[in-house]
């Protein structure tokens, strides 16, 4: 193997790259018209156009995926995780082009890579599964009577794929037929197969899943367990390893499950069994992911292996070398940091970063650097940050720490909501289920900043802004002007909140005035972003400001605050429209369910936004008319686009 293609994007890529850079082998990229400028694109040593894009017109298309590997000579392909990574025409095509596929061969993949068949398997083994039953893409006039025999709640789940796309849980009959129609739709656009399975849910589950390893001469390992109970709309969060959960007992008996399964179907190459567990301890067989996972990289740092070297070495035909995992030392946590706002029912955003900055006590896997552009067209993960310690304690405390000293401008991320998990007494105490985040929403919810915060954060923004300011005029006094008798005004608005500053020189540095209470302020200094004062002479603070138009973005005692500075002159032809719904997030409409004219409830479906393989229904908020409708199925909205008018 001498030049390796990766078939995906963002920070797989990378990864992938790092370690075949290593191993001493060339890397190629793809990527897609978004994609022409992306860090992984810029880090290989040749990338090739496949597409526009959409990941159907681009990082799907086998063939495209295949001319560049032979339009580079790469005699190799790695699939990364998620577009092609478990579909077996693409692992058979590749070898059929004569090249290596670095994963389970086609075979292997249609064993155990569709979600019904791999539990079909598992049963054949004895492993527990869950009790279910299979939806197919057409209509089914028995699928209420078979549903009601499994019994809910259910859980209605994509066959093919993973990464929560395609899951909805339903509790009644009456919502079945909406979730099994949006889960179909979610599985068809993220993985081409809108085959489905229902199954009965768990209630309060943990889900545990085992890193096996197999090559070509018959040899399947375990390398222990991960914890992934934390997740978002089916889609994991925060990972670990190991799991509090299991004893040696328990642990053991999973791995042998998993391994068992493993060669049943001669697995060659890296995959995951995952399970989940019931309060009462049971386990029972979820799926097979035939491909790396998110979140392989805390097994590497509790084993010491690097999952990406023994891929490569497996698909040259290398042995292991060993029958047993590697004694596993530590704890290890990752988070995946992403695009979306999780005070606001995890919408995703977009934007761009102005800045990427994480502290070297962690590893920091990501798919983005200072300047990219975070669009609507892939999965919002910006990449994941992995802190590894002797304890589970001092693990969960460094990754906090750093991620609450992470610098990410421009871009709404799931970062403080991380931190706020990470910190909580229940996760401290391993007292995990999938349903975290519903438990606990009252203590993981954004708390108000409160009036000091953005007290600091606007005299932030506002030193920066005068240092900035100064810095060609060096010689001059800071703030200087020629109207001494008045304090300057600045006007900051944070949401629904306006700050009032005023604020004049002293001999020793700033009065600042704001909220009825005077500040004094010394000792300030700007170094690029980073920003130093004192506050009333002996309280050194530190903070990190930048810029971007209107915009200031400033990090202060571990949130991030956005600052919009009000105009000199109002434009009063920006008036709120009565009656007006507006796009939450930039998409694209996949569904405009009303027509102008027609009379609504309030709650009542309108339009349907897709964006990051997600969709989003927009509702009437009051009972009335649909009065005006400003978008079509196909439309490309920015956040906030007026969508319709009903009143």
């Amino acid at each position: 193997m001498k030049k390796l293609l990766i078939a995906n994007r963002g920070e797989i890529a990378l990864r992938v790259m790092r370690t075949a850079r290593a191993m001493g082998i060339a890397t190629v990229a793809v990527y897609s018209d978004a994609d022409i400028d992306a860090p992984h694109v810029r880090a290989a040593d040749e990338a090739v156009r496949i597409g526009p894009a959409p990941a159907r017109e681009s990082y799907l298309v086998i063939s495209n995926i295949l001319d560049a590997a032979r339009i580079t000579g790469a005699d190799a392909i790695h699939p990364g995780y998620g577009f092609l990574s478990e579909n077996a025409d693409f692992a058979d095509a590749v070898v059929e082009a004569g090249l290596t596929f670095v994963g389970p061969p086609g075979a292997v993949i249609r064993a155990l890579g569709g979600k019904r068949a791999a539990k079909q398997l598992a049963q054949q083994h004895g492993v527990p599964v869950v009790p279910g039953l299979d939806v197919a893409a057409g209509a089914d006039p028995t699928l209420a009577e078979r549903a009601n025999q499994v019994g809910y709640p259910l859980l209605v789940k994509a066959s093919a794929g993973g990464g929560g796309k395609g899951m909805r849980i339903v509790r009644a009959e009456a919502e079945l037929a909406e979730a099994i129609e949006r889960a179909r739709g979610e599985a068809l656009s993220s993985f081409g197969d809108a085959t489905l399975l229902l199954e009965r849910y768990v209630e309060k589950p943990r889900h545990i899943e085992i890193q096996i390893l197999g090559d070509q001469h018959g040899t399947v390992v375990h390398l222990y367990e991960r914890e992934c109970s934390i997740q978002r709309r089916h889609q994991k969060i925060v990972e670990e390893a190991p799991s509090v959960a299991l004893d040696p007992a328990r642990r053991e008996a999973m791995g042998q499950a998993a391994v068992a399964l493993g060669k049943a179907v001669g697995y060659v190459g890296a995959g995951t069994v995952e399970f989940i567990t019931d309060p009462a301890g049971n386990f029972y067989f979820l799926e097979v992911n035939t491909r790396l996972q998110v979140e392989h990289p805390v097994t590497e740092a509790i084993t010491g292996l690097d999952l990406v070297r023994e891929q490569i070495r497996i698909a040259r035909g290398e042995p292991l070398g060993y029958t047993t995992a590697p004694p596993a030392r530590g704890w290890a946590i990752e988070v995946r940091l992403c695009a979306e706002d999780a005070d606001r029912d995890f919408l995703p955003t977009t934007g761009t970063l102005h800045a990427v900055e994480l502290p070297e006590t962690v590893r920091a896997d990501l798919g983005v650097v200072a300047g990219s552009e975070i669009g609507i067209h892939y999965d919002s993960m910006l990449g994941k940050v992995i802190a590894y310690a002797p304890t589970r304690t001092e693990a969960a405390q460094v990754l906090a720490r750093a991620l609450a000293t992470a610098w990410l401008p421009g871009v709404v991320t799931n970062r403080e909501l991380l931190v706020r998990i990470l910190s909580h007494p229940a996760f401290l105490a391993g007292e995990l289920h999938t349903h975290f985040l519903d438990q606990h929403a009252g203590d993981l919810g954004q708390p108000g900043l409160g009036l000091d915060r953005l007290r600091v954060a606007a005299i932030a923004a506002t030193l920066a802004g005068i240092e900035r300011r100064r810095e060609p005029l060096a010689f001059a006094a800071p703030g200087w002007r020629n109207v001494h008798a008045a304090d300057q005004a600045v006007v900051f608005t944070h949401g629904e909140t306006e700050l009032q500053l005023g604020y004049h020189p002293t001999a020793s540095g700033f009065e600042f005035a704001i909220g009825g209470k005077t500040t004094p302020i010394s000792h300030v200094s700007l170094v690029g972003d980073a920003l130093v004062f004192t506050e009333y002479g002996n309280h050194r603070r530190r903070a990190r400001v930048t810029r971007a138009g209107a915009r200031t973005y400033v990090l202060a005692d571990g949130l991030l605050t956005t600052l919009l500075e009000a105009p000199r002159f109002p434009d009063h032809a920006a008036e709120v429209i009565k009656g007006g719904l507006v796009a939450p997030m930039p998409g694209k409409v996949v569904k405009v369910l009303v027509s102008v004219d027609q009379v609504v409830e309030a709650g009542t479906a309108l339009v349907v936004l897709e964006a990051m393989k997600m969709e989003h229904t927009v509702r009437a908020s009051e009972a009335g008319t649909v009065r005006e409708l400003h978008v079509a199925i196909g439309d490309q909205v920015d956040a906030d686009r007026l969508l319709a008018v009903v009143t």
